[in-house]
């Protein structure tokens, strides 16, 4: 099964690797946007050349994959690729709750039900071209199975093979942040692809030897998301409140992210456009998810996705990460 997923993201190529966009914004993650706001995203994604979007049912109870499909509708279907995921089967909430209690500002009428089974997994699915207005999903990827139980991976898998035995799916692969558990999955050719949230990085290589040079050797892409950090490397100069791993960064990781941004200052360069550049240096990596709340997010990001690095600086930050 390996071999798979690159060609299918190389047909959103866009400059020197695949920028993404990461949907968890539009399903309203850490606050809420309008239904037009997310509709100025996707167009002015589109206008910029982006042509890949990353989405989940977990993102927003649906609201994500809602706005991405009405964003996408009326657009040429194999000019763009899309990325969905399983394993959190979304039922009414009985009864419902005022708002839904895992970080998006959504109500709480539907509730997430881990679910892994072949019935389980192929109903997310449908639910999921339904919001999407979709026939087929590009990428389908078994959604943080680690925080499930021990095995969920594997059955998701098997239940993935079969939707993309029957053609509903063209690829398949994992999304976590975690990397455990991977490699044995990637060398026995279960996976066509892993998005790996928040473990390659300019602070965080973890990912390196279980994950991306097996990747590398068997031809599964790698799609890097959480390349900011969550929020620590997405300013020129990192604030003394930045988030790191979805918590107030700690003193000592202030310290080397604002080294990081003064070796980039010192080439020329801001510190989210070598953050952005970072993952794509690596052979095994085909693609970057960034999430985006605004039009200017996207016109930023866009810009900085585009931007040269020197290699100069990429000497250096080797020679900071070595010390």
């Amino acid at each position: 099964m390996t071999g798979v997923a690159g060609p299918i993201l190389a047909r959103a190529q866009g400059g020197p690797g695949v920028l993404g966009l990461g949907g968890s914004p539009l399903g309203n993650f850490a606050g809420p946007i309008s239904d037009d706001t997310a509709a100025q995203v996707m167009a002015r994604a589109w206008d910029g050349g982006i042509r890949y979007f990353d989405t989940a049912p977990h993102y927003g109870l649906g609201l994500s994959e809602r706005r991405i499909g009405a964003g996408l509708r009326g657009r040429p279907r194999d000019e763009f690729v899309v990325s969905t995921k399983v394993g959190r089967l979304l039922e009414p909430a009985s009864p419902p709750a005022r708002w839904d209690t895992e970080g998006f500002a959504v109500p709480g009428d539907l509730r997430r039900r881990w679910d892994f089974s072949a019935g389980g997994v192929r109903r997310s699915l449908e639910q999921s071209l339904t919001r999407l207005g979709l026939d087929t999903i590009d990428l389908a990827l078994v959604h943080d199975p680690d925080q499930a139980w021990d095995g969920a991976a594997r059955q998701g898998l098997a239940a993935l093979a079969r939707l993309k035995q029957a053609g509903l799916v063209s690829a398949v692969g994992i999304g976590t942040n975690a990397t455990a558990g991977l490699r044995p999955l990637i060398e026995e050719g279960l996976v066509d692809v892993v998005m790996l949230a928040n473990r390659y990085s300019l602070l965080d290589r973890a990912a390196l030897d279980p994950v991306l040079e097996p990747a590398a050797a068997a031809g599964v892409a790698v799609v890097a998301a959480g390349v900011f950090a969550t929020g620590l490397l997405a300013t020129a100069r990192p604030a003394p409140d930045a988030t790191y791993e979805y918590r107030p960064a700690d003193p000592e990781t202030l310290r080397r992210a604002g080294r990081l941004a003064e070796i980039c200052a010192g080439h020329g360069v801001d510190l989210p456009a070598a953050a952005l550049a970072f993952p794509l240096r690596h052979p095994a990596v085909d693609a970057i998810v960034v999430g985006m709340r605004s039009p200017q997010e996207v016109d930023e990001n866009l810009r900085r996705f585009r931007a040269g690095i020197p290699a100069g600086l990429w000497r250096d930050l080797r020679a900071f990460s070595a010390g």
